[in-house]
């Protein structure tokens, strides 16, 4: 019997809903929101009501009821480090979320929202590999300053769907391969999935690995420093350098990478030379990510928006392409991801893990 399955991936200018029969798509809909919308509120949660409403207005327009959903699953927010899987909503997540106990953003609404639906459904919620997962080894974790610990935040829901999906492909289980992921958008991680867990990842959004279309990526620690002090920068001021200000948007004033090469392709030089350096960085951490096996590894996965670019991807391989097989599966497509760690819940595949 197909089950229908609501994905939700709330972001800072929209909501992103899509509808699922097991996990095959019927519908979908992004559902955009003005900054004049969203400019009467004060923060992210208390856009609930609104965010709410708006889809539950579209579900309304086309004929559907909350009653007909076996589950809705929403993206995981900044919660607590915890290991890769599929988490059932409950009261201690809803809590850390609705207090922004480990940082505010737009994900952190996509529990609240699918729990609210959910419990008009009756039927359970879920989140899936939230940004947070951590199945860091003890030995990656230490840094040279005993305060500070590296911290396991990248783009987990696409890494591990990504590995799931290739796996499968090849007739062999995600557990029993050693796989190098490059996720390539917004922000970059490259993580070492080692027979089904992350053991080496950059920390994408707070500033380490390569520089991206908006973020700085590891930057010498004494110069950053001697910028901070100097320029007198805010804790806000710094965050924002890191991620959003950083990258290609610092050097070229886009964070759009088809920009990007049409100015090389019309002869830009300084542009070349910054998107070869990003391309160059990239390499880098997905050669050092075949440390913690050794070298062992089975395949390098390209992944993320910015791999639909040939050029990019191309220039990456000439790289890389000692280490392992390189395959190049473009895009991010989260709801699908979501809905598709919902379905093994709902299919007996996996049981949902407990928020604790």
């Amino acid at each position: 019997m197909a089950l229908k399955i609501l994905a939700l991936n709330p972001g800072s200018t929209s909501t992103k809903i899509a509808i699922y029969e097991n996990t095959d798509e019927i519908l979908s809909k992004n559902l955009s929101h003005s900054a004049a919308e969203l400019a009467q509120f004060g923060g992210i949660i208390e856009q609930l009501d609104y965010r709410l409403t708006k889809i539950t207005e579209f579900l309304s327009d086309q004929g559907i009821s909350a009653k007909d959903f076996a589950a809705v699953v929403g993206r995981g927010g900044l919660l607590k480090p915890m290991v890769s899987g599929t988490y059932a909503v409950d009261d201690v997540m809803l809590k850390d979320l609705l207090n922004s106990l480990y940082g505010e953003h737009a994900s952190n609404l996509g529990a609240i929202l699918a729990n609210m639906i959910a419990q008009e459904a009756g039927c359970p919620a879920f989140i899936v590999d939230p940004v947070v997962v951590d199945e860091l080894e003890p030995v990656a974790r230490l840094s040279g300053l005993p305060k500070i610990e590296k911290r396991s935040i990248f783009h987990a829901l696409n890494q591990k769907a990504v590995a799931r999906r290739f796996a499968k492909a090849q007739n062999r289980a995600y557990e029993d391969m050693n796989l190098i992921i490059a996720h390539l958008g917004g922000g970059i991680s490259v993580g070492c999935h080692k027979q089904g867990r992350v053991v080496e990842v950059n920390n994408a959004l707070n500033g380490e690995g390569p520089f991206s279309p908006e973020r700085a990526g590891t930057i010498q620690a004494d110069q950053l420093a001697e910028l901070i002090f100097n320029d007198k920068l805010t804790p806000a001021d710094v965050a924002k350098l890191l991620a959003g200000k950083g990258g290609l948007v610092a050097h070229l004033a886009t964070n759009d990478a088809r920009e990007v090469e049409r100015r090389i392709s019309s002869g830009d030089k300084q542009a070349e030379l910054v998107y070869q350096a990003m391309i160059y960085q990239i390499a880098r951490y997905i050669s050092a990510a075949a440390v913690p096996v050794c070298g062992k590894v089975d395949h390098i996965i390209l992944t993320g928006g910015i791999a639909y670019s040939d050029y990019l991807t191309s220039k990456i391989k000439e790289y890389v392409a000692f280490i392992a097989p390189i395959t190049v599966m473009p895009g991010e497509d989260e709801l699908q991801a979501l809905a598709e760690g919902a379905y093994r819940v709902l299919s007996g595949e996996e049981s949902a893990k407990k928020y604790r």
